[in-house]
């Protein structure tokens, strides 16, 4: 795993012992009777909406990398009150609104991951400082040049430590209910802060999904 700046994604990669048990909303009937996709790099991984860990309560994780090394990704649904342009002053600018780091997962805090979504998929192709995930969204090499994404660039992410498992934990929780793996789009990763992503990718996908799609839990009503 890179730190801020560095290149490799999955390199010394620390899955951590993440305990993510609970999931029950997305183990009923109705649920287990759906289709179930698996997990690739540029899908998402919805949490169950009973998710009892605080941490991912709600949470929305873009799947980075999926293999059979494990699986890396960053949640997309949890922002700091720390400003880009107080440690990246240099990519500030290329960051969507609101442009503070996010909280990508428990595992290396000290960890940062930038992902960007670009104008078109093509103009990336070849580029040094770029990591194609999926379509336009694409892993940033801190140390290069900002100026070289000034006309391709549609917003930007910088994320600070990341989710991981080892191999077979992520299918574990996804058979226990945990999770919902969903197809992402690039603008779920650059949503403006009143966007609720978890309830709005719900609701885009087959019943009875969207029903769940204002759970709030702990006993709030619905």
């Amino acid at each position: 795993m890179c730190r801020i700046g560095a290149g490799g994604i999955m390199g010394g990669m620390d899955t951590g012992a993440d305990d993510l048990s609970g999931g029950g909303l997305f183990g009923d009937r109705l649920y287990d009777a759906m289709d179930k996709r698996d997990p690739e790099a540029g899908s998402l991984l919805v949490a169950a909406p009973d998710m009892p860990d605080p941490n991912f309560r709600r949470a929305i994780i873009y799947v980075i990398e999926h293999d059979h090394g494990g699986s890396l990704g960053v949640v997309i649904t949890r922002r700091s009150e720390t400003p880009i342009d107080e440690v990246l002053p240099a990519w500030a600018d290329q960051c969507a609104a609101p442009a503070v780091f996010h909280v990508g997962g428990p595992v290396k805090p000290d960890t940062g991951i930038a992902l960007a979504v670009l104008r078109s998929a093509d103009v990336g192709a070849g580029l040094s400082g770029l990591q194609r995930i999926d379509g336009r969204v694409h892993v940033v090499d801190l140390d290069s040049d900002p100026e070289i994404l000034d006309e391709m660039i549609e917003g930007m992410r910088v994320f600070v430590g990341y989710t991981g498992w080892a191999p077979g934990q992520l299918q574990d929780e996804l058979d226990r209910g945990d999770w919902y793996v969903a197809p992402s789009l690039p603008s779920d990763l650059l949503a403006p802060t009143h966007v609720d992503v978890w309830g709005t990718v719900l609701r885009r996908q087959e019943m009875p999904l969207p029903l769940y799609a204002t759970y709030v839990g702990d006993g709030d009503v619905n």
